[in-house]
């Protein structure tokens, strides 16, 4: 199983109840074609760099999981299925940006505590 991080990017009209059904979705879908999470974030309501689709914010959500390389263009597949998607990136992690990764999770650990 190869290791893969998701950034995506929810439309900033949404409702919170919309926004909950949508990453929820994108969760069931990763678990039901053998995906284990490793981290799930929820960044909240962030001003973009640059105007999407007219929006000038927009709901940040990120996932760190492990699955088999097959399932993850239909994954993709899904994401421009959805019209409250705006914006999306998977990448592959190597090693260093695994450890990278967890070094990150752990500074945001300290700093809840």
């Amino acid at each position: 199983m190869n290791h893969y991080e998701t950034v995506f990017i929810l439309n900033p009209v949404l409702s919170e109840t919309q926004v909950k059904e949508t990453v929820s979705k994108f969760e069931d879908y990763l678990t039901s074609k053998g995906a284990e999470f490793v981290s799930k974030e929820d960044w909240g309501l962030k001003k973009l760099a640059y105007e999407i689709q007219n929006k000038k914010s927009g709901f940040y959500h990120l996932f760190e999981f492990k699955a088999p390389s097959a399932p993850l263009r239909r994954f993709q597949h899904e994401f421009r299925r959805v019209e409250r998607d705006m914006r999306f990136l998977t990448v592959a992690l190597d090693k260093h940006a695994i450890s990278w990764a967890e070094r990150r999770r752990e500074k945001l650990k300290a700093k809840a505590n």
